[in-house]
C-alpha cells in the first residue's frame, strides 16, 4: 500500500513538474511587426517608444499610437520588460536575439523545408548571391562541423 501511495503521488509530481517545465519553456511567437520592434531594441538595448517609433518611420509609414499600443501588448505577452519608473518608459527586449533566431529558423526549417537545412541553404544560396567573405565563413563553418 505505501508503494502504491508513493508510486501515485510520484506520479503526480512528475506531471506537475513536466507542465510547470512546459509553462516556463513556452514560446511565445512574435509577429512581424513585433520583430520590427524587437529589432530596434536589440540593437539599443534600451529605448522609449518614441525612439523607437522614429527608428521604425524611417522605412515605413506607422503612427505612433500603433507603436505604443503593439509595445504595451508586447510586454503584456512577456517579449519586452518595461521601466517605468521614470516619466518616460523605457523598454527592453525580454527575449534573446539569438534564442529567437533559433527557434523562428527551427520553426521555418520544419514547416518550409521538410525538417532539412541542406535544403534551406541550398534554398538561400541558389536564390542570393554571397560575397567571397561569406562564402569563405560558411566553408570554415563546414569544415568545423565536418571535424565535430
Amino acid at each position: 500500500m505505501l508503494v502504491f501511495f508513493l508510486t501515485l503521488n510520484y506520479e503526480k509530481y512528475r506531471n506537475l513538474q513536466s507542465k510547470c517545465f512546459f509553462m516556463s519553456t513556452k514560446y511565445i511567437k512574435p509577429t512581424e511587426s513585433e520583430l520590427e520592434i524587437l529589432q530596434v531594441l536589440w540593437d539599443r538595448d534600451l529605448a522609449s517608444v518614441r525612439e523607437v517609433h522614429e527608428e521604425l518611420a524611417k522605412n515605413k509609414d506607422v503612427g505612433y499610437t500603433t507603436t505604443l499600443k503593439l509595445m504595451q501588448i508586447m510586454h503584456e505577452k512577456g517579449l519586452v520588460k518595461r521601466d517605468d519608473s521614470f516619466k518616460t518608459h523605457i523598454y527592453q527586449a525580454a527575449v534573446s536575439k539569438e534564442k529567437t533566431q533559433k527557434h523562428l529558423l527551427g520553426k521555418m526549417i520544419n514547416s518550409l523545408f521538410g525538417g532539412s537545412p541542406t535544403e534551406l541553404v541550398l534554398q538561400a544560396l541558389g536564390n542570393h548571391k554571397a560575397s567571397p567573405e561569406e562564402l569563405e565563413e560558411i566553408q570554415q563553418l563546414l569544415n568545423n562541423l565536418k571535424n565535430q
